[in-house]
């Protein structure tokens, strides 16, 4: 496991995999920004960690234009088919979206529009050599790491029921091992087809064709014309204060406002008097996750649809009123549950000499998404829309041509104006909690980023199949007697292994006040921090 934090003065890169990372850092060696390395180390991703993210999915990014002195965030999340509806499950009978397979490819993916966005903006390197790396891995192979080794054990019977799926994951009717090849020529043939005409080949020509067509023999209900219309969006970041920083996450349709109302309540708690390890610590943490969350869940979705009280959800007045209403309750718990949700993603952070800065994340929001690709595209497609409701109270009600309630948010915190912190991290409704751990590890208790990141954490809400809340915890530094008053204090508690995949991989850069770069990355994943 990787605990060396490296630090740099040129650039920083930090992701979950060690061959995205060196990827990163090889574009700021040849000339390229921090956007160039961005999105290199996105397609790089693609290609080395295809059960968490690729083509076929979304993503978000936190960008710092350093010569400008201007924050952007890009919603690279696509939107649902013009004629998919509630009424269209319906009449398969179908009282829910299906988790998996082609009819829970709903939405366009919007990861190739994104990567263009950004390098049409800020990029410096030509775009050909931003996907090269990711095309070479790709057709020539590379190892599985244990990370995806344990996705593709755990999802076999999935994999074998597409073909090319099998061929590429089970080449031997078995697993690929931890070193073995990973190759995918219909990927790295269709990476060309992106590199050679840039985003029209993939939302306006011959390969979104082949796209569309898979999908519809398959019984697909995406359009050639949802795709034509698709177009992400740059839009102002959302912030609050916290302990004389500024925290900044992207708007809704992201959750990134949940962990920033759990700032603001947090920042009523003297918390660097409260033992990281405490009793009293997971308890706070839990109750004010509990708050955020009744809200999200209240408000979430495309806000295009549906209004978002965003001022008042983010103001110091609603915060210490949540706040309160713990203290009133304390020492017990309150009861809430969200939804269970999908927490496969992969987040990365790039840094440069000229103090440009990417905070950015992607995902097929399940484990190889839909487990779904149209023909020999290679593309395995998201089931984002998978999370959308067909009841017509709830507030992220599926509806043609809509984002759904998104769980991907890329966080920065800034410090006179100026980037200091990028973090992330995996999770589904534990980003805003993972988050929520490294934020307080470094600006509450002073540990250094990859301190932070090694933290125990816990991950607050419901599994799959059961209705009930549950506090999940890394048995790390945990005493009995703190279990014990956890459970006395009426939270159900789950002790996770070392290491449990379950509280997902983050990772981090910190930027000094001498202009210096100190990154770290997961030593639960693949991941790698490298410095220049």
């Amino acid at each position: 496991m990787n605990n060396v934090m490296p630090i740099a003065y040129r650039g920083m890169i930090a992701s979950p995999h060690y061959l995205a990372s060196s990827v990163g850092n090889r574009m700021l060696q040849q000339g390229g920004n921090a956007f160039d390395a961005a999105v290199a180390v996105s397609a790089a991703l693609a290609a080395v960690y295809p059960h968490m993210t690729g083509l076929g999915g979304d993503a978000f990014f936190l960008v710092y234009d350093a010569a400008l002195g201007k924050l952007r965030g890009f919603n690279g999340s696509g939107r649902s088919g013009r004629r998919v509806t509630p009424e269209l499950f319906a009449r398969e009978g179908l009282d829910a979206i299906p988790k998996r397979g082609v009819r829970s490819a709903i939405t366009v993916p919007g990861m190739v529009d994104a990567w263009w966005e950004v390098w049409s903006a800020y990029g410096r390197l030509p775009w050909e050599q931003l996907l090269e790396p990711a095309i070479r891995y790709t057709e020539e192979g590379v190892p599985v790491s244990r990370d995806l080794h344990r996705w593709i054990v755990k999802d076999q019977p999935l994999l074998m029921e597409q073909e090319i799926h099998a061929r590429t994951f089970l080449p031997h009717g078995a697993p690929l091992a931890i070193g073995e090849r990973l190759v995918q020529p219909e990927l790295a043939a269709t990476l060309k087809r992106v590199r050679d005409g840039g985003r029209e080949v993939f939302y306006e020509g011959e390969l979104m064709r082949r796209i569309v067509q898979g999908l519809q023999r398959d019984g697909g209900w995406l359009e050639e014309e949802d795709f034509r219309l698709h177009r992400g969006e740059w839009t102002d970041p959302i912030s609050t204060t916290y302990r004389s920083r500024t925290v900044v996450q992207m708007p809704p349709n992201s959750q990134g406002f949940s962990v920033l109302q759990m700032l603001n309540m947090l920042e009523n708690e003297e918390l660097d008097r409260v033992p990281r390890h405490s009793a009293d610590f997971y308890h706070l943490a839990a109750e004010v996750v509990k708050q955020a969350f009744r809200d999200r869940d209240a408000y979430l979705t495309d806000p295009r649809f549906s209004p978002i009280p965003l001022e008042r959800l983010l103001s110091k007045e609603h915060a210490r009123a949540q706040y309160l209403s713990i203290r009133m309750a304390w020492p017990d718990g309150v009861s809430f549950a969200s939804k269970a949700m999908g927490q496969d993603t992969a987040y990365a952070a790039a840094v440069d000499e000229e103090g440009n800065a990417v905070s950015f994340i992607q995902s097929l929001y399940f484990d190889f998404g839909s487990v779904y690709t149209p023909g020999d595209t290679g593309i395995m497609l998201q089931n984002r829309g998978s999370f959308f409701s067909l009841d017509p109270n709830e507030v992220n009600v599926l509806a043609p041509g809509k984002r759904t309630f998104h769980t991907l948010m890329p966080g920065m915190v800034l410090e006179g104006g100026k980037p200091c912190l990028l973090v992330g991290t995996q999770g589904g409704e534990g980003q805003p909690q993972t988050q929520l751990s490294l934020l307080t590890g470094v600006l509450d208790y002073g540990c250094s980023v990859q301190e932070a990141i090694a933290l125990p954490r816990w991950v607050y809400g419901r599994t799959w199949g059961d209705d009930s809340d549950l506090l999940r915890m890394e048995n790390r530094g945990l005493d009995q007697a703190a279990i014990r008053d956890l459970q006395a204090r009426g939270h159900r508690v789950e002790l996770l292994g070392p290491w449990d995949p379950v509280v997902g991989q983050a990772q981090a850069i910190k930027i000094h006040p001498d202009g210096s770069f100190s990154g770290a990355a997961d030593p639960r994943g693949d991941g790698l921090a490298i410095g220049w």
